[in-house]
């Protein structure tokens, strides 16, 4: 599906693209914009900067927490698998597996006695299903901290997990029990393989998304189809790094993972300290074309 022109408009001195992530980025260890980043922030768009977010989150989750942030440009979630209107919710672009790549994650998974959680539209209505007999301690954490939300979709048969059209899968373990999955598809062309510990907790997920769901893919998209010369962009992990090395100013906040730092054109402020949105504060005006 095409872009809307949501922006009718670009001015001659509108030519930077800012993409922040959110969780440990601008999002702080409580998963909030804090009040000081939210109204630096504001203040900014209103005075002409081009901001938007790219995140692993869904919109209906990234909603929630970016809540009171005003954005115009299309949304990242997904890590890039969809692109989204942030006024209207409509799906701008796309990614799905094919029915021979979900059939290959199924068995490789399945040999290896992992279930995941499968993101998918059946029947056009988002869902993440999972099957209840196969739950872990971090599974049934994300199960609870999504409580009332109506994509969950838990399951008692096995070949039922898969139904509809998948565009995201998410396995959470050990890291031993993990590294297998993560070796086999890093290296495959068919893939967007990643493993990392979570953020705060002490399990591991490994997420699979079709080779072109990264944020890099979503944001060169959006970067063309408003005819952007300039990207700076902000993280904070190993997803991140795609968007880093597309980027023509990269800054790391200082709760970064040591491997985004390395290809970082700076270290910023941690998220507990705004450090976004004080960069914004200082260097937007200095950033302009």
């Amino acid at each position: 599906m095409p872009f809307n022109n949501i922006i009718q408009d670009l001015s001659p001195g509108r030519k930077t693209l800012y993409v922040s992530d959110l969780d440990g980025t601008l999002l702080n260890t409580k998963d909030k914009i804090s009040e000081i980043s939210l109204s630096i922030i504001n203040k900014l768009i209103d005075e002409g900067m081009d901001f938007t977010y790219a995140t692993a989150r869904s919109l209906s989750s990234a909603s929630i927490v970016t809540k009171g942030l005003k954005l115009n440009y299309p949304l990242i979630v997904y890590n890039g698998a969809f692109t989204i209107n942030p006024n209207t919710g409509e799906i701008l672009y796309s990614i799905y597996f094919s029915s021979e790549e979900k059939k290959y994650i199924s068995n490789l998974l399945s040999n290896h006695n992992i279930f995941p959680l499968v993101y998918s539209f059946i029947d056009k209505v988002e869902k993440v299903s999972w099957l209840v007999d196969k739950e872990n301690d971090g599974v049934r954490r994300y199960i609870e901290n999504r409580n009332g939300s109506k994509r969950l979709n838990p399951l008692l048969f096995q070949p039922d997990l898969y139904n509809g059209n998948n565009f995201y899968y998410t396995c959470i373990g050990e890291e031993e029990d993990l590294q297998p999955i993560y070796n086999t598809l890093k290296d495959n062309m068919n893939f967007n393989c990643i493993l990392h510990r979570e953020l705060y907790r002490d399990e591991f997920w490994c997420e699979i998304m079709p080779h072109k769901a990264t944020k890099a893919f979503a944001i060169e998209k959006l970067k063309k189809n408003y005819n952007f010369k300039r990207l700076i962009s902000f993280g904070d992990a190993l997803n991140d790094i795609p968007m880093f090395n597309i980027s023509d100013e990269s800054y790391a906040v200082e709760n970064s993972v040591p491997e985004l730092k390395e290809i970082s054109s700076g270290i910023i402020g941690s998220n507990d300290d705004d450090g976004v949105a004080i960069w914004l504060k200082n260097n937007f005006q200095c950033s302009l074309i």
